[in-house]
This record gives C-alpha cells, structure tokens and sequence, in this order.
C-alpha cells in the first residue's frame, strides 16, 4: 500500500548509472527520523526499486541496528545463507563473509528459500578505501534483456540449487540452519522443499528447485528473481574452482546451480547473464554513515571486491509469499 510521501523525503536524486539519492540532514536522531518516515520510504522504494539515504551519520551499530529496527520492525531471521554471517542483534547481521578480492556477482537475497526478503536494508558502518560498493540493477529490465528462448525455458523448468555444507568454504549446515540437530534440519528440509542427503564423512548436500522469474508483489512486473550466476561455478574464480574440484570433486562443489530439469548450465549462459546485469547496473560508493534500502524483488545487488575495511550491517524483511516451483522429486530422508 502506498503512503503519502512528505515533501521533505520528494527531492529523491536521479541520476543515470547511479541508484536513486535521498539527501536528509537527521543526524541528530536518525532512529526516529527513521521511525517517523519509514512508511513514506518503504513508498519510495516500491516506486524506485532502491534508495541510498546519505545523511543519517549511522557510524556505530548501535545507532544503525535501531534505525534498521524502526524501518522494520518485522526483521526475518537469517536461514540457508551461503556464507557465515556475524549477528549484532537479532535480525541484524554483518555483511555475507566473503574474501575482499572476489566480487559477489548480482543476485537476489535468498531467492532460492521458499519465502525470501521482499526488503533489504543496508546500514555502511565504515567504507572501504576503494571498491566494495553494492551495486543494483532492475530485475525487470535484465529480464527483458535476455533471449526470450532462455527466460521461456527457465521459466518452464526453474532453477536448481545443489549445496554441499562443509566447515571449509560457506556458511557450516549448523549455521545455515541455526541448529546441529540433525532431525531439526530434515524437519526443515522437508517442509521447504528442500531434497537432502547425509553424507559418510557428516556433510551435507542439498538440492533445491526454485522459480527463476516471479511478478512483483505490489506492481505485478514480471522480474528476473534467482541466484542462477552466482552460485554457478563458472563465477567462481577458476583457481578456486579447480582447487574445489580436486579436493572435493565436480559433484560436492559448496554450490552449483543448473536448469530445474538438471540440465548443466555452461559458461557462456553464466557469462551472458553476468554481461546482462552489467549493462544495467548501478552503482554509487558507500560514504560512512549511509543507509540503502532495496526492493529484493525488483532490484538484484552486488558487492565490488575492496580494499580496507568494510563494515556493512544488514537487515531482511517483508517474507514473500511462497514462491511456487514443482518439487525437485520424491525427498531424500537419509
């Protein structure tokens, strides 16, 4: 629903190549400035797929968790995530842990669970010296950029997502699904659709299908929404995945993604799909103190490779209604 937006929160910055630019002046009390407008803003990013607030002065985790907080006050509990993640308070975290010198490719936050963020919000504690921006690009957009016969096939099949936790690379299966308790997570697994096997040495594979376009909640746009490239592993650095590969195997890669009938999907899908997102991606630095909300649907983000520190804390909200995708077969329950 749509609410009245002050005039102070009108003078929203357009620029092309960069995402839409709130200025405010709330340094003083950025939790109820937060509070007070969150509505209006929530509008502001239905209406825009993003907005970079700049001018909150969220330097300490504090002060950003409660303004995260009074945006949403609803914040969903991180589950599944592909790489370790530092929790504040609950329902705020750190940024994904994920090596400075590799980019994280484009992608939807958690779009292969049954019920993803529909919002992102995004708290810049301290900047790096170069790089690390989050960047975002228009999901409907790349959808439309895309060879029809691809999006028609993807959209017939879905996509697949096999993982294999272990304690070297991603986030450890006891915390992607916040226990070790081996039943709790069949039960879990079960109820998502989510195929799994034990392995001998106590790893974990999965195999989850999912839907790789879906129409937006509120304005019905049918938008690209998947992690198909970037957890395939012709987006991992090739020496990675070749060490990976030697070590584990093809078949125990941390992750993999293919087409939803299981059909391997080859580097040059990945590569034009990555080509895609770059075409229409924006970007514009973190500046310490800033604060970006993003429509998860409509906007698929980035993270740059970096260099010096980076805090960027994070918050989900707004579950999706669950997303429909035939099952990937019979569940495994061994």
């Amino acid at each position: 629903m749509p609410y009245p937006t002050p005039a102070s929160l009108l003078n929203v910055e357009l620029n092309p190549g960069k995402p839409p630019i709130l200025h405010v002046d709330t340094a003083d009390d950025a939790p109820a400035w937060a509070a007070e407008h969150h509505r209006a803003l929530r509008t502001l990013v239905t209406e825009h797929g993003a907005l970079l607030i700049r001018g909150l002065d969220l330097r300490d985790a504090e002060r950003a968790g409660d303004a995260l907080h009074r945006l949403a006050p609803a914040q969903m509990t991180d589950k599944e995530s592909f790489a370790p993640r530092r929790t504040y308070t609950p329902g705020v975290y750190s940024s994904s842990a994920w090596p400075p010198n590799q980019p994280m490719c484009m992608h939807h936050e958690l779009s292969y669970t049954l019920q993803p963020p529909g919002l992102m919000l995004f708290a810049c504690l301290t900047a790096p010296t170069t790089g690390g921006a989050t960047a975002i690009a228009d999901a409907a957009t790349v959808l439309q950029s895309l060879p029809t016969d691809l999006v028609h096939r993807f959209e017939q099949e879905g996509w697949l997502l096999s993982r294999t936790y272990n304690d070297e690379i991603g986030a450890p299966y006891s915390q992607a699904f916040g226990t070790d308790d081996r039943r709790a997570i069949e039960d879990y697994c079960r109820t998502a659709g989510i195929e799994f096997d034990w392995q001998p040495d106590n790893s974990l594979r999965t195999r989850q299908r999912r839907p790789a376009v879906t129409a937006h909640p509120v304005t019905g746009r049918r938008c690209w929404f998947n992690q198909i490239a970037f957890l395939n592993e012709w987006t991992i650095d090739p020496e990675i995945r070749d060490y990976l590969i030697d070590v584990h195997g093809a078949d125990s890669l941390p992750f993999n993604t293919r087409f939803g009938g299981g059909d391997t999907i080859g580097p040059d899908i990945i590569q034009l799909l990555n080509d895609t997102y770059t075409a229409h991606t924006a970007r514009e630095p973190w500046r310490a103190g800033d604060l970006m909300l993003l429509d998860n649907v409509r906007t698929a983000h980035s993270r740059e490779a970096f260099q010096g520190p980076r805090e960027v804390l994070v918050a989900m909200a707004e579950p999706l209604s669950p997303l429909s995708c035939p099952p990937t077969g019979e569940m495994s329950a061994r």
